[in-house]
């Protein structure tokens, strides 16, 4: 059993800054991949950012140079730090991970999302 609890999300002013954490718990043996995604009202859920074990990382291009992804891998959590807001950044963020489990099964797991609403 695996969980993902995210945290960090709400209501802020465009060009302001908000940072989402998650952290994975349960049998959790390695984590590869971990990542952000957001899904706006009617849209289809995209990618944010992502990390590997190894610290590499890769964005979407409407956030380049304002998110900044990191990850504690003694801690198992990622959190994502958003600065520059804008309103089209509104919606609901869901945090990812690519799991090795400790009964050596690897799948992906999602948090519950978490809503982050960017005022203009």
């Amino acid at each position: 059993q695996v969980q993902l609890v995210e945290s960090g999300g709400g209501l802020v002013q465009a060009g302001g800054s908000l940072r989402l954490s998650c952290a994975a718990s349960g049998s959790i043996f390695s984590i590869n991949a971990m990542g952000w995604y957001r899904q706006a009202p009617g849209k289809q859920r995209d990618l944010v950012a992502v990390i590997t074990s190894g610290g590499s990382t890769n964005y979407a291009d409407s956030v380049k140079g304002r998110f900044t992804i990191s990850r504690d891998n003694a801690k198992n959590t990622v959190s994502l730090q958003m600065n520059s807001l804008k309103p089209e950044d509104t919606a609901v963020y869901y945090c990812y991970a690519r799991i090795v489990t400790t009964v050596v099964r690897t799948a992906s797991y999602w948090g519950q999302g978490t809503q982050v609403t960017v005022s203009s």
